[in-house]
């Protein structure tokens, strides 16, 4: 892949996936529909709090460039360890496939903002 298309799928895969983490952490903040979803779930209700916040904060990382690269990795990391878990918290409360396919299509996404960052990182380090 050139240069070129690394750096736009970079941009497009961390764009799309930002806005999904961002949008979801503003609506569990703001949706009573959410709160009750995890219920649901078996969450206590201060973990979709604490979950809005840690997302708003990882989406804040990825998109601004003055972030160290560790840190950004640590987002990385933790965004890949709340879609898993979603992933999980969906199957075992016996949602279908319009639940839990949600988190592995992100991390799809995820992946490919991962991977590309990682190429655009080892090409400016030249």
């Amino acid at each position: 892949m050139s240069v070129k298309a690394n750096r736009l799928t970079y941009w497009i895969s961390t764009t799309v996936f930002c806005l999904m983490m961002a949008f979801s952490a503003i609506l569990y903040l703001t949706s009573a529909d959410l709160a009750q979803a995890f219920v649901h779930l078996g969450f206590p209700s201060y973990f979709r709090i604490e979950l809005a916040i840690f997302k708003l904060a990882g989406v804040a990382v990825l998109l601004l460039p003055f972030w160290p690269r560790w840190l950004k990795e640590w987002a990385y990391a933790g965004f890949f360890i709340t879609l898993i878990s979603a992933f999980i918290a969906h199957i075992s409360s016996g949602d279908g496939p319009n639940r839990f396919m949600g988190p592995i299509i992100f991390g799809v996404i995820l992946i490919f903002s991962y991977v590309t960052s990682i190429k655009m990182h080892s090409v400016e380090s030249l």
